[in-house]
């Protein structure tokens, strides 16, 4: 039986179950408003649709709701994703890896210098 956000949070320890269920909703959300059509999402759209889908939720207060569930850089995402593709939430494909992950951007540049009203 496949382990849910919460157990999965638990086992892995370093963040928490809505910083996974954000994750897993965002995937939804990316593929909805970044792709034109269903299939994959390499893991730097990804990270960018996360931060659309953040700043959309909560506004200037994105870069803090994030840090306070243990999210801070986008290499986080990936962690994220990676521990929900080894549970079977995502699906990885064989060229993609956790450093597709690395430094899309900057949590501060994102969150806080480039937020607009």
């Amino acid at each position: 039986m496949k382990k849910t956000p919460e157990e999965i949070a638990r086992v892995d320890g370093r963040y928490t179950p809505a910083a996974f269920r954000f994750v897993y909703e965002g995937l939804g959300y990316t593929v909805k408003e970044l792709r034109d059509e269903p299939g994959h999402v390499c893991g730097s759209v990804l990270a960018e649709g996360l931060r659309q889908f953040a700043l959309e939720r909560w506004g200037k207060m994105a870069k803090f709701v994030l840090a306070s569930w243990g999210v801070t850089t986008t290499r986080d995402f990936g962690e994220i994703v990676y521990s929900l593709i080894e549970h079977e939430w995502m699906s990885a494909q064989p060229n993609d890896t956790i450093e597709d992950f690395e430094d899309v951007y900057s949590f501060h540049v994102a969150f806080v210098d480039g937020f607009e009203f």
